[in-house]
């Protein structure tokens, strides 16, 4: 059985009219932890959009393998329910819907999707707690609506309680460290290795170099308008850190 989890061949993507993505490759194998660095507009966001089917964007060429399924035949539910999952830049606020409402109807999709009974009640509030306490949420953040009200720091948190709840095979972190603290950061490096396991992997999306001090990616690649330049291990977060991104 093959170990490889996602399979990116010669990937083009546009917004409208102006073409992003230029022909991107990328094979990420189970257990795997790969940093995608690159200067702004280089395409970053724009590949874990795609990945995970917002539908803004357009795919021009090129085929996306998730588990050796088509990934782009599948709608961003789908892609959920089959082990994706983004942590986004900036989280948005759902008014009117609590955080425990929301996980609630998000994970009984998912076992619906695999063929599981909905857990019950008392055993997702005993989960719901666990992973609050793991990433440091209070628990009357429980009642609170989704990221109303919420600093920078706790919609990181949010999300990363979220990818606890969720326990997804790929986990994408769209710059999940901009904008915080080191506590914060900590946190979300926590919740990321922790989930990490030889079966699961995750794609770490980032400007900086502070985030991979905590979690150490076994490949790094850098974007660069539109196209992956050069791909290495741990020492090339350093070489960028040294000389920037214009040395590609």
């Amino acid at each position: 059985m093959s170990d490889i989890l996602l399979d990116i061949k010669n990937l083009h993507a546009k917004v409208g009219d102006k073409e992003i993505l230029k022909g991107v490759d990328l094979t990420i194998r189970k257990g795997e932890i790969h940093a995608v660095m690159g200067p702004n507009g280089a395409g970053k966001s724009t590949l874990s959009s795609v990945l995970t089917g917002k539908p803004l964007y357009e795919v021009t060429e090129g085929s996306i393998e998730f588990l050796g399924q088509d990934l782009l035949a599948m709608s961003p539910e789908e892609r959920s329910w089959a082990g994706l999952f983004m942590s986004f830049q900036y989280p948005i606020e759902i008014p009117g819907v609590t955080i425990t409402n929301f996980m609630k109807t998000a994970l009984t999709a998912k076992r619906k999707a695999l063929g599981l009974e909905p857990l019950k009640a008392g055993d997702f509030l005993k989960l719901m707690k666990e992973k609050m306490a793991f990433v440091q949420m209070r628990p009357e953040f429980a009642k609170r609506e989704v990221n109303v009200g919420f600093s920078g720091g706790e919609k990181k948190r949010n999300e990363i309680f979220q990818m606890a709840m969720l326990d997804p095979t790929l986990a994408i972190l769209d710059e999940t460290d901009s904008g915080l603290d080191v506590d914060a950061l900590k946190i979300v490096a926590d919740g990321v290795n922790s989930l990490h396991t030889p079966e699961k992997s995750a794609i770490i999306i980032t400007h900086y170099q502070k985030l991979l001090e905590y979690v150490v990616p076994d490949v790094v690649h850098v974007l660069k308008a539109g196209k992956i330049v050069k791909t290495a291990g741990r020492e090339l977060v350093d070489m960028i850190e040294k000389d920037g991104f214009d040395q590609f």
